[in-house]
């Protein structure tokens, strides 16, 4: 399973007004693991950010001078997310800045969504924490991935910061660290050599069995999963 975790950074809030793309970043999960591979740029907007914006993300009109045009990455681009799924929070307003920029270059392209599909972390968080604050800076707080430095919002920091929260919010190992070839590397063998054997001798294990009580929590457990996965819980 490849997914592509996706954020941007823009001029403005409506790309309807001329606001464009300034950053985009990405990173790729396959198997719900983060590989190495990533994709990121600085683009040059073409027009002047809005104070707005920048107070949020930090990124100068002077620094985005020399950086390249959407035109000259949008190939790249398609090429990097296509066949993935892309996780956006709140991805109408990613995936607009995206499509319009497309859009702009006027060479046919359709939009992003004929090459990928879509996962929106926001609509799933909604339906996880209904009443509660949901944006990204909630989410980090609430499943401990604010450990980062975020005076300014940035696509690729936010992107890894998203990485940790869906993955946490989808359960099961988060799966961040890249892992190492020494620790691939070590075979079956090696890793029985440490297993502990008791004694036969010992006194049995007692056998507790759930009680009525206990039983009613373990299914209403059962619904949340089975409602957060869409009907798809596998420990039905």
């Amino acid at each position: 399973m490849r997914q592509i975790i996706l954020d941007t950074e823009t001029t403005g809030l409506d790309p309807s007004h001329g606001h464009r793309l300034i950053e985009i970043g990405c990173l790729e999960l396959i198997n719900r693991k983060l590989t190495k591979r990533s994709f990121h740029y600085y683009l040059n907007p073409e027009r002047e950010v809005e104070a707005e914006a920048m107070a949020v993300h930090g990124i100068t009109n002077e620094f985005l001078v020399d950086k390249p045009l959407f035109a000259s990455i949008a190939d790249e681009l398609i090429d990097f997310v296509r066949g993935a799924e892309l996780i956006i929070h709140n991805a109408p307003f990613d995936l607009s800045f995206i499509n319009h920029e497309l859009k702009m270059l006027q060479r046919g392209l359709p939009p992003i969504t004929d090459y990928c599909g879509v996962l929106d972390t926001l609509v799933m968080a909604r339906a996880k924490h209904p009443g509660q604050k949901n944006n990204l800076d909630a989410l980090a707080r609430r499943y401990g991935a604010d450990q980062r430095d975020r005076t300014y919002h940035g696509a690729l920091l936010d992107s890894e910061i998203l990485a940790e929260v869906y993955l946490a919010m989808t359960g099961g190992q988060v799966g961040l660290s890249l892992g190492s070839e020494e620790s691939e590397s070590v075979s079956g063998e090696q890793r029985i050599e440490g297993i502990r054997r008791l004694p036969e001798s010992r006194l049995p294990l007692p056998v507790i069995h759930a009680d009525g009580q206990e039983l009613e929590r373990h299914e209403a457990k059962l619904k949340t999963l089975d409602k957060a996965a869409g009907g798809a819980c596998l420990w039905r």
